[in-house]
């Protein structure tokens, strides 16, 4: 009994050594399948819990179109929250891309609507101007964040955090 024992000790560790091995690449394959299935709700979701959005107001496909002359048909979803009052730059947006081959298209449209504002706050009201200039851009594979706020920090946070596989 004892050599059985002992001709069964390697292949129990092997066994053992497969299965932690299994749930490894199981756990990894799971949050790359999660980032796989990440829509720009859950980003948005995930910048919301961790930036103050209170004095924003969630827009739509329209108001992305009239913003920034993207349409919502060429990517693949979106989350947009702009600022209550025209007297503020606050902005939020997260863009799922269909394709990252879009990814220059459609943050250069996101530039044009900075240059925008910034020629409308510039004299108007600095401290909105010095928000803008302060804004984050950035591009994580498929998924695109623009923000301009006090908190955009946090939102850069929560965006790298959330899609970052």
């Amino acid at each position: 009994m004892n050599r059985l024992g002992q001709r069964k000790r390697p292949y129990v560790a092997v066994l053992l050594a497969l299965i932690v091995l299994m749930g490894i690449v199981a756990g990894c394959a799971g949050r790359e399948g999660g980032a796989g299935n990440l829509t720009a709700a859950n980003v948005g979701e995930r910048i919301r819990q961790a930036a103050n959005l209170e004095k924003m107001k969630q827009g739509d496909a329209e108001k992305l179109q009239k913003l920034y002359h993207i349409s919502s048909e060429d990517i693949a979803d979106f989350v947009l929250y702009t600022a209550s009052s025209n007297v503020r730059a606050d902005e939020l947006l997260v863009i799922r891309l269909k394709d990252e081959a879009q990814a220059d298209r459609v943050t250069a449209k996101i530039e044009e609507r900075i240059a925008a504002q910034s020629a409308k706050f510039k004299d108007y009201r600095p401290e909105q101007y010095y928000l803008l200039e302060k804004h984050v851009l950035k591009t994580n594979g498929r998924f695109i964040l623009f923000a301009v706020s006090a908190g955009g920090e946090q939102m850069e946070w929560a965006f790298d955090a959330v899609t970052d596989t």
